[in-house]
């Protein structure tokens, strides 16, 4: 059960389907090597304006739970900002698109997957997958959130039906299996991983383990639990919720590899999740999601000005934070349709009589 998948180059391939895509591909790196060079003083600003509020506010929590549980909540709801902020400058690590210095991503990467709970390397190269493969419909599995199509769904076992609509229910997909995947799944190796990969993920779990240690004898393996496990909650729900959208919503495309293109799924595979200015801050702009998988190795902080001198990225249609809820709902991929539907729509589908009385 996978939720999530360093960097690499990407040859793109573009299909002349729209007035968006009637740029040559010389125009459109032009456009994208405009914004993909890191400034040293503002990655450094970022780190600075994300990581000594997040241990501010850890040093403040402990002291008000000496008083009360109740006042530290507050506390606990902008940790968790803080640390979906700094998983973004994780993520920008490994695209290699927070610092030009390779050795600096690597370095700041590390860390701040460790105050994550994720292992740089094997989430970097699920995600660099993710980037290669988003919306092509014969290389999912890895990086993506399981999806089936309507076809395979009704082909499946009543206990696959069962354990994909149990998987796809919101409050087991964003309230338990996202922040598992974070807490213990990325605690494990596996036999298909690389040597680099079980190491790192050994690294990170030692100097958890350490810092859980040294926290525990400070304050107490109550009260450390106590703050680590909700903020590490409600961060992981966060940023669940903000890759799931992504991918999944109401006008999605998604295609088999024959007709598969990085510039459409780039543009139409990718949300423009348009967030009050407060939430885009926390979110390091992830929401300008179509730039980002156009040009990964653009930095955060670039992703807002790239959008606005660029009257083509204007044809996405923006997607509110009240109108992104309606996703959740969006269950599975209809290919005669080209369109993701719920499972409602499935059972009222003529089309589809057989899941009558299966749904």
């Amino acid at each position: 059960m996978i939720l999530f998948g360093n960097h690499g180059e990407i040859k793109l391939t573009i299909i002349m389907t729209s007035n968006t895509y009637n740029q040559s591909p010389k125009t459109w790196q032009n456009i994208i090597s405009k914004y993909n060079r890191p400034r040293i003083s503002r990655s450094i600003w970022q780190l600075i304006n994300s990581l000594v509020p997040y241990l501010l506010l850890w040093f403040l929590i402990i002291e008000a739970i000496k008083i009360s549980p109740w006042l530290a909540i507050p506390l606990v709801l902008l940790a968790s900002g803080f640390l979906v902020r700094i998983f973004i400058i994780f993520h920008d690590c490994g695209h290699g698109s927070f610092f030009r210095s390779k050795k600096l991503n690597l370095i700041i990467g590390k860390a701040c997957g460790i105050l994550a709970f994720t292992p740089y390397h094997k989430w970097t190269d699920s995600h660099r997958n993710h980037h290669q493969t988003v919306g092509n419909l014969d290389k999912r599995g890895d990086g993506d959130v399981w999806t089936l199509t309507v076809e395979e769904f009704q082909n499946s076992s009543p206990k696959k039906r069962f354990f994909y609509r149990l998987f796809r229910h919101p409050l087991f997909l964003i309230g338990f299996a996202g922040p598992m995947s974070f807490i213990l799944y990325s605690r494990f190796t596996r036999r298909t991983m690389t040597p680099k990969q079980k190491k790192n993920i050994y690294f990170t779990n030692v100097i958890l383990l350490l810092l859980a240690t040294g926290m525990s004898l400070l304050i107490g393996w109550q009260a450390y639990l106590l703050i680590q496990i909700p903020i590490m909650y409600i961060a992981a729900i966060g940023g669940v919720y903000l890759f799931y959208f992504q991918h999944q919503y109401e006008d999605v495309t998604w295609t088999r590899n024959e007709h598969w293109n990085y510039m459409e799924m780039a543009l139409h595979g990718s949300s423009f999740f348009k967030l009050p200015a407060v939430l885009r801050w926390f979110t390091g702009n992830i929401g300008f999601h179509h730039i980002h998988h156009l040009g990964p190795t653009i930095p955060n902080y670039n992703l807002v000005k790239c959008h606005a001198e660029n009257p083509m990225f204007h044809e996405v249609k923006p997607i509110t934070l009240f109108k992104s809820f309606h996703s959740l709902k969006l269950r599975l991929w209809d290919e005669k349709n080209d369109r993701i539907i719920t499972f409602g729509e499935l059972k009222r589908n003529p089309i589809y009589p057989a899941d009558r009385q299966a749904l």
